[in-house]
């Protein structure tokens, strides 16, 4: 099977993506993932193998072990992400890189069989967590499969006889390779170190495991778990657009007065951080879209963190710019403001649809957009027929605004 290869900056939380898998979250060293694929929901336990290389060696190392049959690579070094690599992620925590030194560390993941070599203090732990997260979902968790250690054995057999191949074609440094594995499963909230409380403007973002320090009493909160979906609030493409929000729908009478509480369409909802922000300058209601599942429980538990009744939200899955289905429930005509943090290859398509869902004189928000894709962007959306009221940048992230006349 032949699966993708990311390649990311050292000390950034991974999402190593398989063929057959929606999402492998993994963070450094551990080795615990929950992966959503075909076969259902399941705890699974992995073994990390990691070659010592050099950076002209990343590309043939790659294609080496997808030649063999490896799903997931990752690729580690100190090579700056480019521009392009940066408009394909959205990174909340993007670190600052030390100099390029020319190593390379190219890792793969191996599934380990079976559960025996697990304690059952983590397989206890790690049903309690998967179950609390896929409560709703009515999938069941199954347990882990994989390669045998004897299987392990035979692939490293392979991957070293190729790797001493390949020292005839490129320099590939040390070509050591380590292994590691761990029953920890931090990982799963390891992250949460990094995501603090924070002010946008006046609204204070805070995450749920954190405590409300007193001098933050009385000031606006919004609390956040994202969980497994995009939204801490921390992106620049995430406050760009609770800027735009506290503008058009807290001031919206500055700008359509008869407008005192305008409804919200959110697309690509991700943790719903854009729904509760929206409720909670004065909106009163929110739709939400977006493609993964899981994001509809994220936002429901984070609006019942927020005390926001659930009637005032409704949220659906799906593909705005292709399902009619979908656009028949989101409604034509129904909304004083869209808003929409999504990669400017999506929003480009999304455009033609997105002025049949707003009433006139409404605000289309978007962002997403890397900077070199800002034209192209700006271009669909007046193609679209509406007129872009304000572009705002935030380092290399752009917000363009538009309105429906």
């Amino acid at each position: 099977m032949i699966g993708a290869v990311v390649r990311l900056p050292c000390d950034v939380y991974r999402c190593a993506i398989c063929i057959d898998m929606r999402y492998v979250w993994i963070c450094d060293v551990y080795r615990y993932v929950i992966c959503v694929n075909k076969r259902g929901n399941r705890y699974m336990k992995w073994k990390k193998y990691t070659i010592e290389t050099t950076t002209a060696a990343e590309d043939f190392l790659a294609g080496m072990l997808m030649e063999l049959g490896i799903e997931g690579i990752e690729v580690e070094d100190n090579i700056p992400l480019t521009k392009e690599e940066q408009a394909d992620m959205f990174i909340d925590f993007l670190p600052e890189l030390p100099p390029d030194d020319g190593v390379s560390h190219v890792s793969f993941y191996i599934e380990v069989a079976g559960d025996s070599e697990a304690s059952d203090e983590f397989k206890d732990a790690f049903e309690d967590v998967a179950s609390e997260a896929f409560s709703n979902t009515g999938t069941e968790i199954l347990p882990p499969t994989g390669m045998t250690e004897e299987e392990q054995k035979k692939l490293l057999v392979r991957v070293k006889e190729k790797l001493e191949e390949l020292r005839d074609t490129v320099d590939i440094g040390s070509g050591t390779i380590l292994s590691s594995e761990t029953e920890d499963l931090d990982w799963i909230n390891n992250w949460k170190t990094f995501f603090s409380s924070f002010y946008i403007e006046d609204l204070l973002i805070k995450p749920t495991w954190e405590e409300l320090k007193p001098e933050d009493e009385g000031k606006p909160v919004i609390e956040i778990d994202p969980g497994i979906s995009f939204g801490t609030g921390k992106h620049e493409t995430t406050q760009l657009c609770i800027r735009q929000l506290i503008k058009y729908v807290r001031g919206n009478a500055d700008f359509t007065p008869e407008w005192k509480n305008p409804s919200v369409l959110d697309v690509g909802c991700g943790s719903g951080i854009l729904s509760i922000v929206a409720l909670k300058l004065g909106a009163s209601h929110v739709v939400g879209t977006d493609l993964d599942a899981d994001c509809m429980i994220s936002t429901r538990d984070n609006m019942k963190v927020n005390h926001l009744d659930e009637s005032l939200g409704s949220f659906y899955v799906g593909n705005l710019i292709t399902d009619r289905k979908l656009q028949d429930k989101v409604g034509t005509g129904c909304y004083e403001v869209v808003v929409a943090n999504i990669l400017a290859d999506v929003i480009i398509p999304m455009a033609p649809v997105i002025p049949d869902r707003l009433k006139k004189g409404g605000y289309f928000i978007t962002s997403g957009i890397i900077d070199f894709k800002e034209n192209e962007v700006k271009e669909a959306i007046e193609k679209a027929g509406l007129e872009i009221v304000e572009i705002n940048h935030q380092g290399e992230w752009v917000n363009i605004t538009a309105r429906k006349n």
